[in-house]
């Protein structure tokens, strides 16, 4: 337990463990009064030119004068940081307020000297740079805005890292020692090289567990069949380029199977980079505690037993994750399948699974074992299937991913250069706002196909993560803004992985259909019509058409400028035979190949010789080797490839792909699934031509964000969670260029008179209770009246009908312009972040739910894009003859209050409602905003791992 200091609580929320960029992970934690002998025993481990460097003189060892100063911190004025691995600190950082002259100094001073000593044999690990990112983020949380370091000019690396850290900063050269100043706000470049870092960082991490140099398998037992036996042969058969050890306190032999064996992890006489943890879960413990001592870089633990099992297991898997990170090592799992690597240069099945998959460019991950189990039985079965010829990359399945989660995998493929295509089977989510991001930036460079499991009910027990308010609706649609293909069943994901495999992206929705049946055809067009594509009309080959014709019929589709994809329907002929199969293939293969820009896909009714012939036309495709786990083999019942020539390295393509392999031609069972997986193809095409041109967040000079700053302070000290007033919320959106009509309070007949008064007629009168707001519908709504007299008989009638003007809360409001009436929304997920939602009032939205919804902040492309993908956009642009309505206006609305949400995190909610958009200009005719203390650390903060 922590002890506090001199004047504050300790600070617990500062506690983080980081990945280093090796791959490796620290805590970084608070330094307090109990870390006197640490942190003697840290200096004597620290060289004495790093000494040199920290104190500008020879500084052999720290006086007890010393140490009190550097382990009694404030936590205000005076804080300390410490990196710590296995307990024991490898680097600190600490900070010092001053004021004029460089004394010390308490608040309003708001500048502070930084230093650093980082231990010699960590150095170059990334620890400064971390610990930088943590102290500055402690220090704007406690009014600092500027830090100022003195270093000796020889000291080249420390200045590194404050030079490249990305903060505005001044540097002069005074006495002997350089003085850098940098202001702590974050600035894009700071951003930018912050999530460079964290991706370098947590790439390595993953790559450290899938390339390993040697494995050891803990809790391969004696006798064939269990777990860890299992898993121990499956590395074997593999071919394993590595060194692999077998580990287990009963075996008395000095080999199992072939594989050197022991019985401790601490018995072998080399260094080991990665365990497989299979021994019940009351043993883990003492095996992770070998393992750490050991050096062991990374576990898989394929144990059960955990979150999984209920409350007791949690209680495990915490402690677990805790006792890994303090050896600065990640897991995949508990309770996971395991992971692949099909690189020659590793051959890694640390899996359940008996057979290595085929060799190929497709990344897999699922963080369910049964759902790993069916996408590599359908990846690898033989028979023609989905990517038999294509294969798989990697796989891993993070079974509970108390730790390694997907988020880290997409970091490892974003620029892993052997994965071209990234399917994923997501249960849950633990990090939505990191995911988008880490989507949106992987789906810039390579496809990345989703699916999600458990949308309509809780995510699995084992998993740890954020509670969300919103919809599933909501977040596929932020999921498919950030460039993610989201399908809805495993098999739609390996049909689209395929087709983004080795096929080009579409350049267009423009879709030609040849073929042997008229029928098959027709379906496919109709097909084609419900996904939103643009069919060309099929062209009937009919059933006596041979391999000759469908090449000349395919060249001519694809020379056609009108096509931008050719969807190929076949039907078996009486009597055909393979060879006439193979023919077939062949004249599709070199007639695609001339057209490399545009895909090609298949659709087939039960021929099973074509599936044969376009997968056995696979002999230039990468095969399995020795111990690969039998024959090259293809996926089930759905999907086959053809490969049908050599990728161009300058056509466009879905993934990078690598120019001396095979283009594949897809073929699938139904023509609805071959369709589907285009209509995902294009969809993602036209996301990655929008992508290249993001837009911007629009600059108004008319906002007020300090003003706005300090409103929100004052309110908020009267308390948090708080729902602004009438008055408070209007002039609050004023300061951002927002304007509600206003509307004055008529508890009496009077009253209401003397308002209308006031604004002018015309004027409506509106009731405000909760049950009738907004719901014109139910007559809580008169409008237009133009004089004193229908003003008073209309008040007469809501009384008459709703009950008192104490239960109506009946106002008055100035008529706007006619228009369609909209809703703008903002709310602030506590897992997805801040969102942006639009949609027309009323039924349209609450019953319909036709509602679109971006990330905030919102780019002008976003708001533009926004209006246009509600289902009833019509009605804004001039449905039925009627005058369209000013959407430029509107989408300035929501890009000011997307700027407002973003610049100030306390507003946790604001509602639009009605905004009557008409031909020229709108009106925002009711609004709320909610208030609440912004959270201490946000997605800008410092790298961390997910708090256990």
């Amino acid at each position: 337990m922590q002890t506090s200091s001199d004047r504050h609580e300790y600070p617990s929320h500062w506690e983080a463990d980081v990945v280093l960029r090796d791959g490796g992970t620290a805590r970084v934690r608070p330094i307090t009064v109990d870390d006197a002998e640490r942190l003697v025993s840290f200096y004597e481990q620290v060289s004495d030119e790093s000494k040199y460097y920290r104190f500008f003189a020879p500084y052999p060892r720290l006086s007890a004068k010393d140490v009190h100063r550097f382990t009694h911190h404030d936590f205000v004025d005076r804080v300390g940081l410490a990196a710590t691995i296995g307990g024991e600190f490898i680097a600190t950082v600490r900070y010092d307020r001053i004021g004029a002259g460089g004394l010390p100094a308490s608040a309003p001073a708001d500048e502070a000297e930084v230093a650093f000593l980082v231990q010699d044999a960590h150095q170059g690990r990334g620890v400064a740079s971390a610990l930088l990112e943590h102290i500055a983020a402690v220090a704007r949380e406690r009014g600092i805005r500027r830090f100022a370091a003195e270093v000796l000019p020889a000291n080249t690396k420390m200045i590194k890292v404050f030079t490249d850290a990305g903060y505005q900063q001044k540097r002069h050269f005074e006495d002997g020692v350089v003085r850098l100043e940098f202001d702590l706000e974050p600035t894009d470049r700071s951003l930018a090289v912050q999530r460079a870092r964290e991706q370098r960082a947590e790439a390595r991490s993953v790559q450290r567990l899938l390339a390993p140099g040697s494995v050891v398998v803990i809790g391969a037992g004696r006798t064939a069949g269990g777990v860890g036996r299992s898993v121990l042969a499956h590395l074997r058969e593999a071919g394993f380029t590595g060194r692999l050890y077998a580990v287990n306190k009963s075996l008395q032999d000095k080999e199992l199977d072939g594989v050197p064996a022991h019985r401790s992890v601490r018995d072998i006489g080399e260094h080991v980079d990665l365990a497989v943890v299979a021994v019940p879960a009351p043993y883990v413990p003492e095996v992770v505690a070998e393992c750490g001592e050991h050096g062991v870089q990374g576990l898989v633990v394929v144990s059960a037993g955990y979150a999984e099992s209920g409350p007791g297991g949690r209680e495990r898997q915490r402690e677990l994750v805790r006792q890994a990170r303090t050896y600065g090592m990640r897991i995949i799992g508990p309770n996971t399948f395991g992971i692949i690597n099909t690189s020659p240069d590793v051959r890694l099945n640390a899996s359940l699974a008996p057979e290595m998959p085929r060799p190929g460019r497709i990344g897999l991950f699922a963080q369910s074992g049964a759902i790993g189990i069916a996408l590599l039985s359908r990846l690898h079965r033989r028979g023609g299937g989905v990517t038999g010829v294509t294969g798989v990359s990697t796989f891993v399945s993070t079974g509970n991913r108390a730790d390694v989660s997907g988020n880290d995998v997409l970091q490892y493929w974003y620029d892993d250069p052997d994965t071209d295509v990234a399917l994923m089977y997501l249960e849950s989510i633990g990090n939505p706002r990191k995911f988008t991001r880490l989507a949106r930036r992987t789906a810039a460079a390579k496809p990345l196909v989703v699916v999600q499991g458990a949308r309509h009910a809780a995510a699995p027990q084992g998993h740890a993560v954020r509670a969300t308010r919103l919809p599933h609706a909501t977040v596929s649609a932020l999921l498919a803004q950030a460039g993610v293909i989201r399908v809805d069943t495993i098999t739609e994901l390996v049909d689209a992985g395929l087709l983004l495999a080795r096929q080009p992206l579409p350049p267009g929705p423009r879709v030609a259909i040849l073929g042997n049946s008229e029928s098959l055809g027709l379906l496919t067009f109709d097909a084609c019509l419900a996904e939103g594509l643009r069919p060309l009309p099929p062209l009937d080959l009919t059933t006596e058409a041979s391999a000759e014709d469908f090449h000349r019929a395919l060249e001519r589709a694809l020379a056609d400028d009108r096509c931008d994809a050719v969807v190929v329907t076949a039907i078996p002929a009486v009597g055909e035979t393979s060879v006439q199969d193979a023919a077939l293939a062949e004249a599709l293969r070199s007639a695609s190949a001339s057209a490399p820009a545009k895909p090609v896909l298949v659709a087939h009714v039960e021929l099973g010789g074509l599936a044969e012939a376009l997968s056995a036309a696979a002999s230039t495709a990468p095969q399995t080797g020795a111990g690969a786990g039998g024959t090259a083999d293809t996926a089930g019942p759905g999907a086959h490839s053809a490969p049908v020539g050599r990728q161009d390295p300058e056509r466009p393509s879905a993934g990078t792909g690598a120019p001396d392999e095979t283009r594949l031609i897809p073929a699938y069972p139904a023509a609805e699934r071959a369709v589907r997986a285009l209509a995902e193809a294009v969809k993602y095409a036209q996301w990655r031509r929008e992508a290249a041109e993001p837009g911007k967040v629009p600059e108004y000079e008319d906002i007020d964000e300090k003003g706005a700053a300090e409103q929100i302070d004052a309110l908020l000290s009267r308390g948090t969670g708080l729902t602004l007033g009438a008055e408070d919320t209007c002039a609050l959106l004023g300061r951002y260029g927002v304007d509600v009509r206003r509307a004055l309070p008529a508890p009496t007949p009077g009253e209401a008179a003397a308002a209308a008064r006031t604004l002018g007629y015309p004027v409506a009168l509106k009731t405000t209770a909760p049950h009738l707001r907004h719901r014109a519908d139910l007559g809580g709504v008169r409008l237009d009246l133009a004089d004193e007299e229908q003003l008073r008989r209309a008040y007469a009638e809501l009384t008459e009908l709703f009950g008192t003007p104490e239960e109506l809360r009946p106002v008055v409001q100035g008529m706007a312009p006619r228009g369609v009436d909209t809703v703008v929304r903002a709310v602030i997920d506590p897992a997805a972040g801040a969102v942006l939602s639009f949609g027309l009032a009323g039924a349209a939205s609450e019953l319909l739910g036709d509602t679109a919804h971006r990330l905030i902040p919102v780019t002008d492309r976003d708001a533009s894009s926004l209006v246009r993908s509600i289902r009833t956009a019509p009605l804004l642009f001039g449905w039925r003859g009627s005058a369209p309505v000013d959407t430029a206006a509107l989408e300035e609305v929501m890009l000011r209050v997307s700027r407002l949400v973003d610049d100030h995190p306390e507003v946790v909610g604001v509602s639009l409602e009605p905004v009557v958009v008409a031909p020229h200009g709108l009106s925002v005719l009711g609004a709320t905003v909610r208030l609440a203390r912004a959270p201490l650390r946000d997605d800008l903060g410092p790298r961390t791992l997910p708090v256990v």
